[in-house]
């Protein structure tokens, strides 16, 4: 498809600006590398919770969400509970508070704070590290797959080449071009080109998202919907199956659900909240959604940054996501046949675009998918250097580097990593797979371990490192194990595996070794203020300091974590109920989201005001 020059001027406009950005701030963010990874601890909270949302809108997660809509209609709204989508609820709550009260850069410092200097915590230091470079490699991986399929709907000049031996498509040439294009300006303005650009980006894709709704509500009507659709899928409440049958208007999708396996919805759900609970009390993953929390200048507006991310997210996103569903459901069935037998759902999404967005609003919406793949790419390559530089270089090679030098090492960190994982997202097979591995598989042998350093006093750097080491492993070997035996299981049934591989590991290696320095561990708690085991160390604190108060607050953590995630949900089922003509529905969960949003002023937002 040829894109109109209007169109074609509003991409170019975007990209110009967006590189003039990142050079325009680059002697700010070179100053040092609390500037360049921090942004200096000075940019307003709200700037970050914007920057933060907008760095959840990529291309490639929206194209996957845009085809589980598709697929499976209003229960789809459950799916994102693999990641799960509701780990920021858990942030925002308290987390963000205990994570900014550390006053570190990155995860991996953090956790020196938590375990001291000795061998255990050096080793826990180091497998941070690891974790956020094999992380971030994975997300890159990711993110190539997505836009390179997106790119070349629009973009039909025929750049395939060779290159260094190896036979590239269009669709990884394109890939490069934007990549390069995204390193370039995050290498030049560190945190604050991010977060400027990403806030330009949420204000462009919020526009664009709005455009798209309105589109979706004119051109298709219930009507057309259900002459289309199978029973069931306005359904939103889970069932023990999921009772979707294609058959009649569109077979394929049965073979899509087969080899996405999950017809035992209600068994996926329960893997889901499992796994949640667990990966959502770990904490954020050392990437980007770690860094906005350390670049807050308060704990409390640590809180604030990731509530507005959620407030701000979720009602203009799946405005979108839903809109382009449905009229990928009503009107490109044709289209997806002329694919044969190979027919990728993951290009409902761009087909949508390149068929029912008008021009102008076409080359806002692919400015704003565009900013939005840089944005959350440039966030990644942004976080992953700080390992690198500031938790191996800096630390164990050269600490007296100077400050130029090390910014100059983070532009070259920043180079090797996005290569890595380019090479392995050229070989990615779609990215219904790499989502699975990294939500189910990786992320599986990263919750035990984090799980254990908030709550348990004992819990030491040997245990640590053994349970991320174990977690790692398992990630990689229990999925080819189980897969062995049987060729079609899904990732997300490995986790229970993968979880009890790293919680052994991590509390035999504990139980095993020396607790860590009792002042070590005191400062941490008087410092964090965690609620959890921490009887022993409790006392001594106070014991010490009688004024000292510890955290009282589970109760009501729990209490607003619960309300959170029902406010989350309404958000992402109000706009798909309001789209597809459920207006019952609709009335209801916007009369939950006033209903949550009321509860979480009095008991949260009034709380955190005020913390320290």
């Amino acid at each position: 498809m040829n894109l109109s020059l209007i169109d074609i001027s509003i991409v170019l406009a975007y990209l110009v600006l967006t590189l003039f950005i990142g050079f325009w701030l680059s002697q700010r963010a070179s100053k040092d590398l609390q500037a360049y990874f921090l942004g200096g601890n000075s940019i307003k909270w709200y700037y970050l919770g914007l920057s933060n949302a907008s760095g959840m809108f990529d291309i490639s997660g929206t194209m996957w969400t845009v085809t589980i809509v598709f697929v499976y209609g209003l229960k789809s709204a459950w799916i994102p509970w693999l990641w799960p989508v509701w780990n920021q609820i858990f942030v925002m709550v308290f987390l963000a508070i205990w994570m900014r009260r550390s006053n570190t850069m990155t995860g991996a410092q953090w956790i020196t704070f938590r375990f001291g200097d000795g061998r255990g915590g050096r080793l826990s230091h180091i497998i941070v590290v690891l974790f956020a470079v094999v992380s971030v490699i994975g997300f890159i991986a990711y993110f190539v797959e997505g836009i390179g399929k997106f790119a070349t709907t629009f973009f039909t000049w025929d750049l395939s080449t060779t290159l260094f031996g190896f036979h590239l498509t269009s669709e990884q040439v394109y890939a490069l071009i934007i990549i390069a294009i995204t390193t370039l300006y995050t290498m030049k303005g560190g945190m604050y080109s991010v977060v400027s650009t990403e806030v330009l980006q949420f204000l462009i894709m919020t526009v664009a998202c709005i455009s798209v709704g309105i589109i979706a509500y004119n051109k298709v009507t219930p009507e057309q919907l259900s002459a289309v659709i199978p029973n069931g899928w306005t359904d939103f409440w889970p069932e023990w199956k999921l009772n979707l049958d294609w058959s009649k208007t569109f077979p394929e999708l049965n073979d899509k659900i087969g080899a996405d396996g999950y017809e035992m919805f209600g068994m996926l759900l329960m893997m889901m909240i499992l796994k949640g609970i667990f990966a959502s009390l770990a904490g954020p993953v050392p990437s980007y959604d770690m860094q906005r929390v350390l670049s807050t200048r308060t704990p409390a507006e640590a809180a604030k940054m990731s509530g507005l991310t959620s407030l701000v997210l979720f009602i203009p996103r799946y405005l979108m996501v839903g809109g382009f569903a449905l009229l990928g459901l009503v009107y490109l069935k044709p289209e997806l046949m002329k694919m044969g037998a190979n027919i990728d759902f993951e290009m409902v999404l761009p087909l949508a675009i390149r068929q029912f967005v008008p021009v102008g609003i076409k080359g806002l919406l692919l400015a704003g998918l565009l900013a939005a793949f840089m944005g959350t790419f440039a966030a990644f390559i942004n976080a992953a250097p700080a390992y690198l530089v500031n938790d191996l270089y800096k630390k164990y090679i050269n600490p007296d580097a100077h400050n130029k030098k090390l910014v100059r090492y983070s532009y070259l960190s920043s180079l090797l990593l996005v290569m890595v994982g380019l090479i392995f997202g050229l070989f990615a097979k779609s990215l219904n797979s790499l989502t699975l591995w990294i939500t189910s598989s990786l992320y599986g042998g990263y919750a035990a371990a984090n799980v254990l350093k908030w709550i348990w006093w004992r819990f030491n750097g040997m245990g640590y490192f053994f349970g991320m080491l174990g977690g790692l492993v398992a990630s990689v070997i229990v999925p080819s194990a189980v897969r062995f035996f049987y060729p079609d299981a899904i990732d997300i049934y490995m986790y229970p595996i993968i979880l009890l591989i790293s919680m052994g590991a991590s509390v035999v290696a504990t139980l095993f070794s020396k607790p860590e320095d009792m002042e070590t561990i005191k400062n941490f708690y008087k410092q964090t203020k965690p609620w959890g085991f921490w009887g022993p160390v409790k006392r001594e604190v106070m014991k010490e300091d009688a004024s000292f108060l510890p955290n009282k607050d589970f109760k009501r953590d729990v209490f607003n974590v619960l309300v959170g995630i029902t406010w989350q949900m309404s958000m992402v089922v109000l706009p798909l109920f309001f789209l597809s003509g459920q207006y019952k529905s609709t009335w209801i969960s916007l009369g939950i989201f006033v209903a949550t949003s009321v509860l979480l002023k009095f008991f949260w937002y009034d709380h955190i005001k005020n913390i320290k």
